[in-house]
Protein backbone atom coordinates (compact mmCIF):
# COMPACT_ATOMS: atom_id res chain seq x y z
CA UNK A 1 0.00 0.00 0.00
CA UNK A 2 1.56 3.43 -1.05
CA UNK A 3 -0.82 6.10 0.51
CA UNK A 4 1.71 9.09 0.11
CA UNK A 5 -0.57 11.68 1.86
CA UNK A 6 -2.58 11.37 5.33
CA UNK A 7 -5.70 13.41 5.67
CA UNK A 8 -8.15 13.77 8.85
CA UNK A 9 -12.03 14.84 7.30
CA UNK A 10 -13.93 16.87 9.59
CA UNK A 11 -17.73 16.44 8.59
CA UNK A 12 -18.25 19.04 12.13
CA UNK A 13 -20.84 16.65 13.31
CA UNK A 14 -20.10 16.37 17.47
CA UNK A 15 -22.93 16.74 18.96
CA UNK A 16 -23.19 20.19 20.59
CA UNK A 17 -24.06 23.60 19.18
CA UNK A 18 -22.40 25.60 16.10
CA UNK A 19 -19.93 27.43 18.25
CA UNK A 20 -18.69 24.23 19.68
CA UNK A 21 -18.43 22.03 16.66
CA UNK A 22 -16.25 24.63 15.31
CA UNK A 23 -14.40 24.98 18.11
CA UNK A 24 -13.53 21.36 18.20
CA UNK A 25 -12.93 20.80 14.74
CA UNK A 26 -10.21 22.94 15.28
CA UNK A 27 -9.03 21.54 18.30
CA UNK A 28 -8.89 18.35 16.05
CA UNK A 29 -7.09 19.65 13.02
CA UNK A 30 -4.18 21.77 15.35
CA UNK A 31 -4.20 17.72 16.77
CA UNK A 32 -3.80 16.41 13.32
CA UNK A 33 -0.92 18.81 12.65
CA UNK A 34 1.50 18.30 15.32
CA UNK A 35 0.28 14.79 15.12
CA UNK A 36 1.96 14.89 11.26
CA UNK A 37 -0.83 14.88 9.24
CA UNK A 38 -0.71 16.51 5.56
CA UNK A 39 -4.09 17.56 5.06
CA UNK A 40 -7.13 18.56 6.87
CA UNK A 41 -10.67 18.83 5.11
CA UNK A 42 -13.99 20.37 5.75
CA UNK A 43 -17.36 19.44 4.10
CA UNK A 44 -20.10 22.27 3.41
CA UNK A 45 -23.59 21.38 3.76
CA UNK A 46 -26.49 24.03 3.98
CA UNK A 47 -29.48 23.86 6.49
CA UNK A 48 -29.74 20.61 8.59
CA UNK A 49 -27.57 19.88 11.62
CA UNK A 50 -27.72 16.62 11.44
CA UNK A 51 -26.28 16.02 7.91
CA UNK A 52 -23.87 18.73 8.17
CA UNK A 53 -22.51 21.54 10.34
CA UNK A 54 -20.73 24.08 8.03
CA UNK A 55 -22.31 26.08 5.54
CA UNK A 56 -19.23 28.47 5.10
CA UNK A 57 -16.19 26.48 4.77
CA UNK A 58 -13.45 29.11 3.79
CA UNK A 59 -14.70 31.00 6.93
CA UNK A 60 -13.73 28.22 9.11
CA UNK A 61 -10.85 27.17 7.30
CA UNK A 62 -9.40 30.98 8.02
CA UNK A 63 -9.48 30.32 11.65
CA UNK A 64 -8.12 27.14 11.33
CA UNK A 65 -5.30 28.47 8.85
CA UNK A 66 -4.24 31.25 12.15
CA UNK A 67 -4.13 28.32 14.92
CA UNK A 68 -1.71 25.75 12.57
CA UNK A 69 1.41 26.47 10.32
CA UNK A 70 2.07 23.97 8.06
CA UNK A 71 -0.85 21.59 6.96
CA UNK A 72 -2.57 21.56 4.70
CA UNK A 73 -6.37 22.94 4.60
CA UNK A 74 -9.13 20.99 2.02
CA UNK A 75 -12.30 21.76 1.36
CA UNK A 76 -14.11 18.91 0.50
CA UNK A 77 -16.31 20.12 -0.49
CA UNK A 78 -17.90 23.29 -2.10
CA UNK A 79 -21.11 22.50 -3.17
CA UNK A 80 -20.42 24.22 -6.28
CA UNK A 81 -23.79 23.84 -7.79
CA UNK A 82 -25.11 25.91 -5.33
CA UNK A 83 -22.65 28.83 -5.17
CA UNK A 84 -21.64 31.97 -7.35
CA UNK A 85 -18.91 30.86 -9.04
CA UNK A 86 -16.79 34.21 -8.97
CA UNK A 87 -17.39 34.41 -5.54
CA UNK A 88 -15.88 31.11 -4.80
CA UNK A 89 -12.91 31.74 -6.76
CA UNK A 90 -12.74 35.07 -4.73
CA UNK A 91 -13.04 33.50 -1.62
CA UNK A 92 -10.53 30.81 -2.15
CA UNK A 93 -8.03 33.57 -3.71
CA UNK A 94 -7.99 35.50 -0.27
CA UNK A 95 -8.02 32.07 1.79
CA UNK A 96 -4.65 30.89 -0.22
CA UNK A 97 -2.90 33.88 0.62
CA UNK A 98 -3.87 34.44 4.14
CA UNK A 99 -2.90 30.59 5.06
CA UNK A 100 1.01 30.72 2.65
CA UNK A 101 -0.30 28.86 -0.32
CA UNK A 102 -1.82 26.02 2.08
CA UNK A 103 -5.68 25.65 0.22
CA UNK A 104 -6.70 22.43 -1.61
CA UNK A 105 -9.79 23.37 -3.47
CA UNK A 106 -12.03 20.24 -3.49
CA UNK A 107 -15.62 20.41 -5.44
CA UNK A 108 -18.69 18.82 -5.91
CA UNK A 109 -21.82 19.02 -7.07
CA UNK A 110 -24.04 18.46 -4.02
CA UNK A 111 -26.13 15.60 -2.79
CA UNK A 112 -29.03 16.85 -0.99
CA UNK A 113 -32.34 17.30 -2.70
CA UNK A 114 -33.28 19.46 0.19
CA UNK A 115 -30.50 21.86 -0.02
CA UNK A 116 -31.12 22.98 -3.70
CA UNK A 117 -34.86 24.54 -3.79
CA UNK A 118 -33.99 27.53 -1.12
CA UNK A 119 -31.12 28.29 -3.85
CA UNK A 120 -33.93 28.54 -6.47
CA UNK A 121 -32.14 25.16 -8.01
CA UNK A 122 -33.79 22.05 -9.15
CA UNK A 123 -31.37 18.74 -7.91
CA UNK A 124 -32.04 17.26 -11.49
CA UNK A 125 -29.88 20.20 -12.91
CA UNK A 126 -27.05 19.73 -10.82
CA UNK A 127 -24.75 18.58 -13.28
CA UNK A 128 -24.77 20.91 -15.83
CA UNK A 129 -24.82 23.95 -13.33
CA UNK A 130 -22.03 21.72 -11.65
CA UNK A 131 -19.98 22.19 -15.14
CA UNK A 132 -20.91 25.42 -15.85
CA UNK A 133 -19.64 26.84 -12.98
CA UNK A 134 -16.46 24.90 -13.22
CA UNK A 135 -15.77 26.50 -16.17
CA UNK A 136 -16.53 30.36 -14.69
CA UNK A 137 -14.75 29.25 -11.64
CA UNK A 138 -11.42 28.10 -13.88
CA UNK A 139 -11.74 31.03 -16.19
CA UNK A 140 -11.43 33.35 -12.72
CA UNK A 141 -8.80 31.59 -11.09
CA UNK A 142 -7.06 31.57 -14.39
CA UNK A 143 -6.70 35.70 -14.75
CA UNK A 144 -8.84 35.39 -18.37
CA UNK A 145 -11.13 38.64 -18.62
CA UNK A 146 -14.17 38.16 -17.06
CA UNK A 147 -15.82 41.24 -18.70
CA UNK A 148 -13.96 44.14 -20.25
CA UNK A 149 -11.11 45.22 -18.00
CA UNK A 150 -12.61 42.79 -15.18
CA UNK A 151 -10.19 40.21 -13.63
CA UNK A 152 -10.54 38.01 -10.32
CA UNK A 153 -7.68 40.21 -7.45
CA UNK A 154 -6.14 38.92 -5.30
CA UNK A 155 -5.23 36.72 -8.51
CA UNK A 156 -5.89 32.84 -8.17
CA UNK A 157 -3.81 31.08 -10.36
CA UNK A 158 -1.52 29.43 -8.20
CA UNK A 159 -5.01 27.04 -7.23
CA UNK A 160 -5.15 25.91 -10.30
CA UNK A 161 -2.78 23.08 -9.59
CA UNK A 162 -4.51 22.07 -6.29
CA UNK A 163 -8.04 21.50 -7.54
CA UNK A 164 -9.78 18.49 -6.64
CA UNK A 165 -13.40 17.09 -8.01
CA UNK A 166 -15.45 14.43 -6.19
CA UNK A 167 -17.60 12.45 -7.98
CA UNK A 168 -19.70 8.88 -7.69
CA UNK A 169 -19.59 8.15 -11.60
CA UNK A 170 -17.57 7.26 -13.42
CA UNK A 171 -18.29 10.20 -16.27
CA UNK A 172 -17.33 12.01 -12.95
CA UNK A 173 -13.78 11.00 -12.86
CA UNK A 174 -13.29 11.24 -16.82
CA UNK A 175 -14.07 14.97 -16.04
CA UNK A 176 -11.58 15.13 -13.25
CA UNK A 177 -8.83 13.40 -15.67
CA UNK A 178 -9.91 15.87 -17.97
CA UNK A 179 -9.48 18.73 -16.65
CA UNK A 180 -6.47 17.79 -15.09
CA UNK A 181 -7.61 17.96 -11.50
CA UNK A 182 -7.27 15.59 -8.45
CA UNK A 183 -10.04 12.82 -8.09
CA UNK A 184 -11.47 12.92 -4.64
CA UNK A 185 -13.55 9.47 -3.93
CA UNK A 186 -15.94 8.86 -1.15
CA UNK A 187 -15.94 6.98 2.03
CA UNK A 188 -19.09 5.18 0.76
CA UNK A 189 -21.47 5.58 -2.28
CA UNK A 190 -24.78 4.08 -3.04
CA UNK A 191 -25.51 1.06 -4.50
CA UNK A 192 -27.26 1.10 -8.27
CA UNK A 193 -30.16 -1.30 -8.01
CA UNK A 194 -28.58 -3.58 -10.55
CA UNK A 195 -26.35 -4.29 -8.10
CA UNK A 196 -26.84 -3.67 -4.00
CA UNK A 197 -24.38 -5.88 -3.44
CA UNK A 198 -21.40 -4.91 -4.68
CA UNK A 199 -18.42 -3.47 -3.14
CA UNK A 200 -17.26 -0.14 -3.02
CA UNK A 201 -13.83 -1.00 -4.61
CA UNK A 202 -15.76 -2.64 -7.84
CA UNK A 203 -18.17 0.92 -7.81
CA UNK A 204 -14.98 3.05 -7.24
CA UNK A 205 -12.00 0.91 -9.64
CA UNK A 206 -14.00 1.87 -13.17
CA UNK A 207 -14.32 5.69 -11.41
CA UNK A 208 -10.11 5.78 -11.09
CA UNK A 209 -9.68 3.73 -14.44
CA UNK A 210 -11.76 6.23 -16.76
CA UNK A 211 -9.62 9.25 -14.49
CA UNK A 212 -6.29 7.99 -15.09
CA UNK A 213 -7.26 7.18 -19.30
CA UNK A 214 -8.55 11.09 -19.33
CA UNK A 215 -5.47 12.54 -17.82
CA UNK A 216 -3.37 14.83 -19.78
CA UNK A 217 -0.02 12.87 -20.83
CA UNK A 218 2.47 14.65 -17.88
CA UNK A 219 -0.11 15.21 -15.75
CA UNK A 220 0.44 13.49 -12.02
CA UNK A 221 -2.41 11.85 -10.80
CA UNK A 222 -3.75 13.02 -7.41
CA UNK A 223 -6.44 10.54 -6.21
CA UNK A 224 -8.12 11.18 -2.73
CA UNK A 225 -9.21 7.82 -1.31
CA UNK A 226 -11.94 8.82 2.13
CA UNK A 227 -12.72 6.19 4.59
CA UNK A 228 -14.53 6.11 7.71
CA UNK A 229 -12.36 4.58 10.56
CA UNK A 230 -12.32 4.60 14.27
CA UNK A 231 -9.51 2.99 15.97
CA UNK A 232 -10.33 2.56 19.88
CA UNK A 233 -8.11 0.74 22.47
CA UNK A 234 -10.39 -2.36 22.61
CA UNK A 235 -12.47 -3.21 21.02
CA UNK A 236 -15.55 -3.10 22.66
CA UNK A 237 -15.54 0.47 23.19
CA UNK A 238 -15.19 0.64 19.43
CA UNK A 239 -18.16 -1.15 18.64
CA UNK A 240 -20.22 0.70 21.21
CA UNK A 241 -19.78 3.88 19.82
CA UNK A 242 -20.49 2.53 16.07
CA UNK A 243 -23.52 0.92 17.76
CA UNK A 244 -24.94 4.57 18.69
CA UNK A 245 -23.46 6.13 15.98
CA UNK A 246 -24.27 4.25 12.53
CA UNK A 247 -28.00 3.88 14.16
CA UNK A 248 -28.79 7.60 14.50
CA UNK A 249 -26.86 7.49 11.00
CA UNK A 250 -29.35 4.90 9.53
CA UNK A 251 -32.38 7.00 11.56
CA UNK A 252 -31.39 10.21 9.72
CA UNK A 253 -31.67 8.07 6.52
CA UNK A 254 -34.88 6.31 6.89
CA UNK A 255 -36.26 10.17 7.55
CA UNK A 256 -35.48 10.81 4.44
CA UNK A 257 -36.59 7.90 2.80
CA UNK A 258 -33.21 6.22 1.87
CA UNK A 259 -33.23 2.69 4.00
CA UNK A 260 -29.48 1.47 4.89
CA UNK A 261 -29.42 -2.61 4.41
CA UNK A 262 -28.88 -4.21 7.64
CA UNK A 263 -30.37 -4.42 10.76
CA UNK A 264 -27.41 -5.76 13.22
CA UNK A 265 -24.17 -3.90 14.17
CA UNK A 266 -22.03 -6.29 11.60
CA UNK A 267 -24.56 -5.25 8.75
CA UNK A 268 -24.36 -1.70 9.00
CA UNK A 269 -20.91 -1.53 9.46
CA UNK A 270 -20.56 -3.63 6.22
CA UNK A 271 -23.28 -1.68 4.56
CA UNK A 272 -21.83 2.05 5.62
CA UNK A 273 -18.33 0.31 4.45
CA UNK A 274 -16.79 1.78 8.19
CA UNK A 275 -13.74 0.45 9.19
CA UNK A 276 -14.17 -0.04 13.23
CA UNK A 277 -11.56 -1.64 16.29
CA UNK A 278 -8.66 -2.02 17.03
CA UNK A 279 -5.25 -0.74 15.64
CA UNK A 280 -5.22 -4.98 14.37
CA UNK A 281 -8.21 -4.69 13.41
CA UNK A 282 -8.82 -1.83 11.02
CA UNK A 283 -5.02 -2.55 9.75
CA UNK A 284 -6.44 -5.77 8.71
CA UNK A 285 -9.35 -4.42 7.15
CA UNK A 286 -7.51 -2.04 5.29
CA UNK A 287 -4.73 -4.11 3.89
CA UNK A 288 -8.13 -5.63 2.13
CA UNK A 289 -9.41 -2.58 0.42
CA UNK A 290 -7.95 -2.73 -3.26
CA UNK A 291 -8.72 1.54 -3.77
CA UNK A 292 -6.50 2.36 -1.08
CA UNK A 293 -3.27 0.59 -3.50
CA UNK A 294 -4.26 2.94 -6.30
CA UNK A 295 -4.57 6.45 -3.73
CA UNK A 296 -2.00 9.14 -3.99
CA UNK A 297 -3.70 10.86 -0.40
CA UNK A 298 -5.62 8.78 2.52
CA UNK A 299 -8.15 10.51 4.66
CA UNK A 300 -9.78 9.47 6.84
CA UNK A 301 -13.09 10.61 9.24
CA UNK A 302 -15.02 9.30 11.61
CA UNK A 303 -18.42 9.83 9.88
CA UNK A 304 -20.68 8.66 10.79
CA UNK A 305 -19.64 7.07 13.93
CA UNK A 306 -19.22 10.25 15.12
CA UNK A 307 -17.70 9.22 19.02
CA UNK A 308 -16.98 11.97 21.51
CA UNK A 309 -14.33 14.74 20.99
CA UNK A 310 -11.83 12.44 23.07
CA UNK A 311 -12.43 9.92 21.30
CA UNK A 312 -11.78 11.41 17.81
CA UNK A 313 -8.34 12.89 19.33
CA UNK A 314 -7.39 9.51 20.18
CA UNK A 315 -8.18 7.93 17.45
CA UNK A 316 -5.99 10.37 15.01
CA UNK A 317 -3.26 9.68 17.45
CA UNK A 318 -3.58 5.94 16.41
CA UNK A 319 -3.68 6.26 12.87
CA UNK A 320 -0.77 8.23 13.15
CA UNK A 321 1.35 6.97 15.61
CA UNK A 322 0.67 3.06 14.36
CA UNK A 323 -2.29 2.77 11.29
CA UNK A 324 -0.66 5.00 8.99
CA UNK A 325 2.69 4.19 9.39
CA UNK A 326 1.69 0.50 9.48
CA UNK A 327 0.34 1.25 5.66
CA UNK A 328 3.10 2.82 3.94
CA UNK A 329 2.56 6.51 5.40
CA UNK A 330 5.85 8.66 6.59
CA UNK A 331 5.58 11.75 8.49
CA UNK A 332 7.21 14.64 6.67
CA UNK A 333 10.04 15.85 8.12
CA UNK A 334 9.37 18.69 11.24
CA UNK A 335 10.42 22.01 9.71
CA UNK A 336 12.89 23.43 11.28
CA UNK A 337 12.13 27.64 12.35
CA UNK A 338 14.92 29.49 11.33
CA UNK A 339 16.89 31.52 13.71
CA UNK A 340 17.86 34.83 13.19
CA UNK A 341 21.78 35.19 14.03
Amino acid sequence: MTAKRLGFFSRLLDLTDAASRYRLATEQITTAERLGFDSAWVAQHHFFEDEGGLPSPFVLLAHIAAHTTTIRLGTGIVTLALENPLRVAEDAAVFDLLSDGRLELGVGSGGNPQAFPPFGQVIADRTLVYVANMQAMRTALRGDSLGGDARLYPAGSQILDRMWQATFSVEGGRRAGLDGDGLMLSRTQPRPASAPKATLSEMQEPIIDAYLAALPVGRTPRITGSRTLFVADNRDEARRYADLGLRRHEARLRGLGRAVPGETLDELIASTDSYIGTVEEVLDALRRDPILNRVTDLVFQVHSIDPPHELILRSLDLIATQVAPALGWQRAPVRQLETAL
